[in-house]
Parts: C-alpha cells; structure tokens; sequence
C-alpha cells in the first residue's frame, strides 16, 4: 500500500474557492482528496486517446449501460406482471358472464391477433365497443 506524501500546492484563491465549494458534489472527504480525484480525473481525460483509455472506458460504459437495461427491465417487468393480472381479472369476468361457443372463440382470438397486429398493440376501449355495438345493430 501506498504511503501519502506532502506535496506543497500553489492555488489561486478562487480555485481553492471552487475546490471547497465542490468538495460535497466531489464526495471528497478533505481538500487533499478533492486535489487527488481530480488529478486522477484529469489524466484519465488526457489519456483518452490512448488504448488503455479505451479499455477503461469500456469497462465503465458496460457497468452504466448493464445498470440501465436493468432498471428498465425492472419496469417493464413489473408494468407487463400489472397488466397480465388485469387482463385475467377481465378474461374470468367476461367468461362468468357469457356462454360463448368454441367457434366464436376461435373466430374472435384470430380477429384480436389481426387487429393488434395492425395497431400496434395500442388497444381502444371505444373503437372495440363500436365495432361490437354495430355487430349488435346489424342483427
């Protein structure tokens, strides 16, 4: 393990200024620690056009990405697990209140394939209840 050194450090008073006043946003637990992560900072900016940059910085992009992905998929999961459970709510529901045959059923999961497949997934209550309500009209 490295042992610190005393280093005598020249600023002018408003980098000190700006240095204490970033010390919370740094997470920098002393002065000292501010000038050490930005040193560490600076010559990873220099060297970015080195290779040993391009290996650091995608080791870090993958750990941001990867981090990403997850909390959405987080989301997306928890939202499609909702929508799932409200979607057999409504499916035992309408099946307790209906006696439909085999052949409409059929005729009627065919229809709801072609019709998602068409508006991309964006389902609407009234243009379903309008189609059904004509269906109703015409007999």
């Amino acid at each position: 393990m490295e042992k610190k050194e005393k280093q005598a450090v020249w600023l002018y008073p408003r980098t000190k200024e700006l240095m204490v006043d970033h010390l919370k946003a740094a997470n920098a637990t002393s002065q000292s620690d501010f000038i050490e992560k930005a040193i560490r900072f600076y010559s990873g900016y220099l060297d970015c056009n080195s290779g040993t940059a391009t290996e650091y910085l995608a080791h870090v992009l993958t750990s941001i990405i990867d981090g990403i992905v997850k909390g959405s998929e987080y989301r997306i999961n928890r939202g499609l697990f909702k929508l799932a459970v409200e979607s057999a709510m409504q499916s035992h529901f309408l099946a307790a209140v209906n006696d439909i045959d085999d052949e409409v059923m059929e005729d009627l999961r065919g229809m709801c394939v072609d019709e998602v497949a068409h508006i991309n997934g964006v389902i609407n209550f009234e243009r379903a209840y309008d189609y059904q309500k004509r269906d109703d009209d015409d007999e």
